[in-house]
């Protein structure tokens, strides 16, 4: 199955809502990186509340958020845009505990309770939002909803799930977010609350072959749910060698002789999908002779 998430209202325009599966998007994460099973439920979580939260975006609008608890798995740096699109990466990719006490993937030991989640919303012609709060649990999801609840002044759900094989592939992705919109009455809050008490981990709906669709139906109530639009969601880094290059270029001339000098030739590796952009001697030369012009 496709990962897509979904866009959508509940109980007539009073809940902003959002789901998606991204057990391909979150398996590509942990193929590229080589993350342990607790590093891979870190990440796969934060990346899943990350897409979603780029699909509150328009257009060329894209949002980087930094997960930086003082749990050994270091800070947790995430893309994502409007278009589906999502890359991220852990620092410390190879870290994997026993199951906690209710036999699930111990995300809080891996995070850390204390540190800060800051969200950066790129919104275009220079007009930037930023927003931080406290990790306030480090199992991520209940750190989402704080940072929405207090950054953004939205009342929030959030739910969050990943689930790892023993070969340490991932099994199933996915999440969900609510959002309650102003003058959302007592009543529907109650309802949404009894919904959210009874129902089963995100991953396991996930896991049975629910669509996101069909999760909103069960965090709302199948009569509750209007389905606005869909997207695809894929992990997409936008490292390219020229970006590489003209990184390179901004170093000057002199830095680049010393490659020269030294090495002969320059490589560089994107923190976010690992690929590597060599550089031999006559691009290096090419280089400082552009500078020069």
């Amino acid at each position: 199955m496709r990962d897509y998430l979904v866009r959508g209202l509940g109980f007539n325009g009073n809940v902003r809502a959002f789901a998606a599966r991204t057990t391909n998007t979150v398996g590509e994460a942990q193929r590229r990186h080589n993350t342990w099973p607790t590093a891979t439920a870190a990440l796969g979580r934060s990346m899943t509340a990350s897409v979603m939260m780029g699909a509150m975006l328009k257009g060329e609008d894209k949002i980087t958020v930094k997960i930086e608890g003082n749990g050994p798995i270091g800070p947790m740096l995430i893309d994502a845009n409007a278009k589906g699109e999502v890359r991220g990466y852990v620092t410390n990719p190879q870290v994997h505990f026993d199951l906690n006490s209710v036999g699930k993937l111990d995300v809080r030991r891996a995070v850390g309770t204390e540190g800060t989640i800051t969200v950066v919303k790129d919104l275009g012609m220079r007009d930037m939002f930023s927003g931080q709060t406290p990790i306030v649990s480090g199992e991520i999801a209940e750190d989402f909803t704080y940072y929405f609840a207090v950054s953004e002044q939205v009342p929030s759900s959030v739910g969050l799930g990943v689930l790892v094989n023993p070969d340490n592939t991932v099994l199933a992705a996915g999440g969900f977010i609510l959002q309650l919109m102003p003058g959302c009455d007592e009543e529907t809050i109650t309802e949404i609350e009894q919904h959210l008490s009874t129902i089963e981990p995100v991953s396991k709906m996930i896991e049975k072959g629910l669509t996101p669709e069909q999760i909103l139906e069960v965090v709302l109530g199948k009569e509750n749910v209007q389905i606005l639009d869909s997207m695809d969601v894929e992990f997409k880094c936008q490292c390219s060698k020229e970006r590489f290059g003209a990184a390179i270029i901004s170093l000057g001339a002199q830095e680049i002789q010393e490659m020269i000098d030294e090495d002969g030739q320059a490589e560089a590796q994107c923190h976010f999908c690992l690929e590597k952009y060599h550089f031999d001697k006559q691009e290096l030369e090419g280089f400082i002779d552009e500078i020069k012009q």
